[in-house]
Parts: C-alpha cells; sequence; structure tokens
C-alpha cells in the first residue's frame, strides 16, 4: 500500500476497527480521539498545504508533531494537561501502525518516544456542606427548569458523575421507585451500579415526583439531554 493512500486508510482502521470493535472504547474516548485527528488536520492543511486524504504516514514525524502541540499550547491556548491528552491519543495510534505498517516502526518509534509534559498538579477543592446545601436551594422548584436544575444538582452531589455524564444520560438510566438507581457507562465497558448511586437516585425519587423528574427531562432542549 503506497504511503500516500495509507494514512487515511490507517486512521479509519483505528478508529473502526482497533477502537470501537477491538477495545470497544467510550463515547468519551472517542470523540477525544477525533477532536485530536481533526485539530491535526487543520494544522497539516496549515502548515504542509495538504488536505486530510492527500497526507502520508513520513508526514507526521517527530518534528511535525512537536510542532503541533506546541501550536496546542501557544496559539490555541491548552494547557500542559490538554497536551497530554492530545499526545496519548497520538501515542495510541502510532502503536496500531507499528503492528499493522511495520514498514513505520521506527518513525512509530520516535513518536511513542516523546515525553508528556510536566504541569502541576492543583489541590482539588470540594464543597462543603453549607456551600451543597445553598446550591441545592437555589433552584426555583415552582417551574419545571428549576425542577430539572435541581435533580440534576442533586444528582451530581450524590454521585460525582461528570458534567458529560450527567447531560449524556438519557431517562431510561434513571430507575425510580423499589431499588432506584442509576445506570452510567463509563470508561470501562462494565461499570456496575455503586450503592452510592442507588442512595442518589433514592432520594431523586423522593424529593422530585416521577412525572415532574419526567416532564423535566423530556421538555429539555440542550444538547446532550434526551428523551
Amino acid at each position: 500500500m503506497k504511503g500516500a493512500s495509507q494514512f487515511p486508510t490507517l486512521l479509519e482502521s483505528f478508529f473502526m476497527d482497533r477502537l470501537m470493535r477491538q477495545r470497544q472504547a467510550s463515547p468519551h474516548t472517542i470523540a477525544s480521539y477525533r477532536d485530536t485527528f481533526r485539530l491535526l488536520m487543520q494544522y497539516a492543511q496549515q502548515r504542509l498545504h495538504k488536505t486530510s486524504s492527500q497526507l502520508t504516514v513520513p508526514d507526521m514525524d517527530t518534528p511535525f508533531l512537536g510542532a503541533f502541540l506546541d501550536h496546542l499550547e501557544k496559539d490555541r491556548d491548552n494547557s500542559a494537561r490538554s497536551r497530554n491528552v492530545r499526545l496519548a491519543a497520538l501515542h495510541s495510534f502510532f502503536r496500531f501502525v507499528a503492528l499493522h505498517a511495520p514498514e513505520y516502526n521506527a518513525l512509530a518509534r520516535r513518536v511513542l518516544a516523546m515525553q508528556s509534559k510536566r504541569y502541576v498538579r492543583r489541590p482539588i477543592c470540594f464543597l462543603t456542606p453549607v456551600e451543597i446545601e445553598a446550591l441545592l436551594t437555589a433552584p426555583d422548584l415552582s417551574t419545571w427548569s428549576g425542577r430539572r436544575d435541581r435533580a440534576l444538582l442533586l444528582l451530581a452531589v450524590q454521585t460525582g458523575l461528570r458534567a458529560s455524564e450527567l447531560t449524556g444520560l438519557r431517562c431510561k438510566d434513571i430507575v425510580l421507585g423499589a431499588g432506584a438507581h442509576v445506570q452510567q457507562r463509563t470508561k470501562n465497558p462494565v461499570h456496575p451500579t455503586s450503592q452510592r448511586h442507588r442512595r442518589g437516585a433514592a432520594q431523586l425519587a423522593a424529593r422530585t415526583s416521577r412525572s415532574s423528574f419526567r416532564s423535566s427531562f423530556s421538555n429539555h432542549t440542550r444538547p446532550g439531554i434526551r428523551s
């Protein structure tokens, strides 16, 4: 297979076969890797004056990838942590390249040798019980949007779900009544429902009526909330 056509083919196989079929990666991981290569191909078009279909594997050598990572930090104002996330996606792809296109093993080794950038880890801050109570009492419970917001806030406090995980919930993921719980798929293929999830859903059922909760979700029109 010629280099001019091999990069698009390898990239497609990496997403369709490696990530989705073999590893069954989570939608969040796939979206993160997709954004990495979307940014990379935009940068390549500006720097190399090539469209994504014209890129070759040798174009992806370490000087070019290093300049791309620097571009993310300097021009797009990405943090070192975001830079490392993009580099992790590139590492994963070139591990795939080393297995399926061994003629590029030397290039793959050079890319895999690129080190993550060190950054200062900030201490994690937590809300105090008083702050949590103030947050939960802020929504106006006389409106459906207020009941919806309070339900989401309460669920976040009780379960620790990320914002993207909260907005990705469907009505079928919320099980009310006896044995109330929240079903949430994380990066792991199988994520058992914990007791903490059941306590959060139980309080959700006790403080928010089934009809008003479902109405809040079904009428919500922002992206990410689906009925």
